[in-house]
């Protein structure tokens, strides 16, 4: 049998650092519930002692989600680790990792403190969270810069103290995989207790190796990778899990190497991560970009035609890209949306497919067809995302070349129209400004705009994300329609809906 990679997803700890990233408690508990279907070894949840936010998301996956290892991650000192430990404990498998780091340049100008001081530090860390849990994971930040003596003597000494996964991580993304590669063989050549943990690698892509030199860790002995959907994270991101898991499936003949992942979790867990995130996936994307298995070359489509495998080498079905021969539209009945939806990977309950029913049938009338994205974009943006104060009930719009664009919104909450008007540089800035008017919602910037269509066509769906900021907090607000003003309103309406949950609307 071939020997066991463990895929340890750090997408909501690492992967939410991402630049204009902001989850709440809700979508990180449904984050982790996919990862759990993606059968990952280890689900780090969250930095507990980061804010309240934080802690409540991690305690919540910790009590909820089962099969996986859940993380929390702690500096190297007693709060934090008492802290994590305070998330984790309802976990069926917790894990507290614990980090400090290595390099001289780290220890020089960040920490200000010596090797002693770092070692002792670390030892100290490891065996205060032993006392909370058998599975501990340290790792030596910075270790790819650090001097190769000093991070194994502080690695040997992590393991005698207790830990049970060591860490070495490339958190700059300075290494280059045949560099990377001896790196981790030398480890595991000079530190003579390494046999008794798991050896992980966390390789961020600044130079655009780390899925590379993750591979490269793994051929020299590494038995962890720690990676993210769509390999978001810090900067230029961590290594994408999907690109590591499916490179040891095609290639492994020579890796000789497998994950427990469900490969067809993979294409649904990537489209829930980028809706969540509002980080879309770019269309040349490696695996799960929709460019991934297109053809348009006359030559590749005539040998994909005759065989697939002259220009494939993964399965897109392997994956999870769904394929069907359903055509859904107008006629179609709530058992054909139900039996659709559970092919998807959607399993809603009787109050849900009645409000995705009704905004089916309402998106039928605007449309011939509605594709797989369509449905998608619907339960995602419409369904699983509709729990909000307000809801809008019309918009009405005047705009031109010639006239000052007008926008009168009504809004509905507990059964309560509000209603606005407002003038603006375009009719989306109206809109939100007639918004802002009926909440009251001065305070809330809106610091980003996105719109893509979900499908072609001139009928398409347009999608909308914003991310608005309230006290310097980001929060992401998405919309649907095949209007993209309407789709701009909903989505602006998220995102002050969510601000209102978390800060009260009095608070405005």
């Amino acid at each position: 049998m071939a020997d066991r990679v463990y895929i340890f997803d750090t997408t909501l700890r690492d992967g939410e650092q991402s630049p204009g990233v902001s989850l709440n408690k809700e979508e990180k508990l449904e984050i982790a519930r996919q990862l759990a279907k993606l059968n990952v070894d280890v689900i780090e949840a969250g930095f507990p002692v980061a804010s309240p936010g934080d802690f409540a998301a991690v305690q919540a996956i910790a009590e909820e989600v089962r099969g996986s290892v859940i993380c929390g991650l702690a500096r190297a000192n007693f709060n934090d680790i008492d802290r994590a430990w305070d998330a984790l404990k309802g976990a069926e498998k917790p894990r507290i990792h614990t980090f400090i780091a290595t390099s001289d340049i780290h220890l020089k100008y960040k920490l200000r403190k010596t090797r002693e001081e770092v070692l002792r530090l670390a030892v100290e860390a490891v065996q205060h969270a032993k006392q909370y849990t058998e599975d501990v994971e340290f790792s030596a930040e910075d270790a790819s810069r650090s001097d190769l003596s000093f991070l194994c003597e502080v690695l040997e000494a992590a393991i005698e103290a207790g830990a049970t996964v060591v860490n070495i991580p490339d958190t700059v993304g300075y290494a280059v995989p045949a560099e990377f590669g001896e790196f981790i063989a030398s480890i595991r050549r000079r530190v003579k207790n390494i046999g008794r943990v798991v050896l992980s690698v966390h390789c961020h892509n600044d130079l655009g190796l780390a899925v590379a030199n993750s591979l490269a860790a793994i051929q020299a002995g590494a038995n962890q990778v720690e990676c993210a959907i769509n390999g978001l994270g810090e900067r230029a991101g961590n290594a994408a899990l999907e690109e590591i898991v499916m490179a040891l499936y095609t290639k492994s003949g020579y890796f000789g190497r497998e994950t427990g992942i469900k490969y067809d979790e993979i294409y649904r867990t990537s489209r829930l991560v980028s809706t969540l995130t509002g980080m879309s996936v770019q269309p040349n994307k490696a695996i799960v970009g929709k460019n991934a298995f297109l053809h348009e070359s006359g030559i590749h489509q005539d040998g994909v035609l005759k065989e697939r495998t002259t220009y494939e080498i993964m399965n897109p079905e392997l994956i999870g890209i769904p394929q069907t021969n359903i055509v859904l539209g107008k006629h179609s009945g709530r058992h054909a949306l139900r039996e659709r939806l559970a092919e998807l990977g959607y399993t809603l309950t009787d109050a849900e497919l009645d409000k995705a029913f009704a905004r089916f049938k309402e998106l039928a009338d605007r449309k011939k067809e509605i594709t797989d994205l369509d449905l998608e974009a619907l339960v995602k943006s419409e369904i699983r995302l509709s729990a909000d104060l307000y809801q809008l009930c019309y918009l009405h719009i005047s705009s031109g070349t010639s006239v000052v664009p007008t926008a009168t919104v009504g809004l509905k909450r507990n059964g309560t129209m509000r209603e606005e008007a407002a003038c603006g540089d375009g009719p989306v800035d109206a809109a939100f400004k007639a918004v802002d008017k009926i909440l009251g919602a001065n305070k809330v910037t809106l610091a980003e705009y996105n719109l893509s269509a979900i499908t072609g066509g001139k009928d398409a769906l347009g999608e909308v994300v914003v991310r608005a900021t309230y006290k310097g907090k980001t929060y992401i607000g998405r919309g649907v329609s095949t209007d993209v003003i309407e789709a701009s309103v909903k989505a602006y309406l998220n995102a002050v809906n969510k601000i209102i949950l978390e800060v009260g609307e009095d608070a405005l």
